[in-house]
């Protein structure tokens, strides 16, 4: 993708999702098979790939740098203004910064947790054409979390959320959902959910952020991770009345895939 085909994304909005993993080769085959992506070399060089799926960017896969903790895991990454100054929000709040403030490609970003241990980024520059819930792009981003309220506090802070100015984000509760909801231009961005436990030994129960991709049909794609070398869960209703399953690939990356409702 050239930089002419890249935009600016809106301050505080989830700007793109990216798995990092040991094996890039076993990654591409694996997402491949049961998402459908196709793969192509991205902008921050060696090692990192863009997921196209009908010719349009869904998600990036790179590989893990040496140092780096081993586990696969799927991360979403938020725009800001300026990554120097996030970077210093996270810390004051009692987040922490796992990698950066460094340049990558077009922009910097850095990778963080928050003060409940999930993961997440943030990019100063421009990233491809990308929306969650439009064309191939993740149909929603959840974070599942042990304190819904607080952590909002915390996300909003670092990223000037609910700030009143034009084209940033508003905050909300939906009663239906038992959820805050992050609106951007009338349009939900993220839902930040309780229910999560930190102290749980299965990686699917700590609070951690849940990437959601479209697929046609779920028992056919839950069939395919496991066929793969992944595993998945039951399908279950979700809150927005599509269906849904939990996904873990062969290197423990979780991610959630659901389809439209019957």
């Amino acid at each position: 993708m050239t930089a002419s085909e890249q935009t600016t994304p809106a301050h505080g909005t989830p700007c793109w999702v990216s798995l990092m993993t040991r094996d890039l080769r076993a990654a591409q085959e694996f997402y491949g098979t049961v998402l459908g992506w196709a793969f192509r070399s991205g902008t921050l060089g060696e090692g990192f790939s863009v997921a196209h799926l009908d010719a349009l960017p869904v998600a990036g896969i790179g590989r893990s740098a040496p140092g780096l903790p081993a586990s696969a895991s799927w991360t979403p990454y938020f725009a800001v203004a300026d990554v120097d100054t996030a970077a210093a929000r996270v810390r004051e709040r009692g987040g922490t910064i796992a990698v950066g403030p460094i340049r990558l490609g077009p922009g910097r970003g850095a990778v963080a947790a928050d003060r409940e241990g999930a993961g997440f980024g943030f990019w100063e520059g421009r990233t491809p054409p990308w929306s969650l819930g439009r064309d191939n792009a993740p149909a929603s981003l959840e974070l599942r979390t042990s304190h819904a309220f607080d952590s909002a506090i915390f996300y909003a802070e670092v990223f000037d959320w609910a700030s009143q100015e034009p084209g940033g984000c508003d905050v909300g509760y939906a009663c239906r959902q038992d959820a805050v909801v992050v609106r951007q231009g009338g349009r939900t961005v993220a839902t930040l959910r309780g229910g999560g436990d930190a102290s749980s030994a299965d990686p699917r129960l700590r609070p951690r952020w849940h990437v959601r991709f479209h697929v046609a049909d779920l028992e056919a794609a839950t069939a395919a991770a496991r066929a793969a070398g992944g595993s998945a869960g039951p399908p279950v209703d979700a809150p927005d009345g599509r269906t849904e399953a939990v996904i873990s690939d062969p290197e423990g990356g979780i991610f959630t895939v659901c389809a439209p409702p019957a």
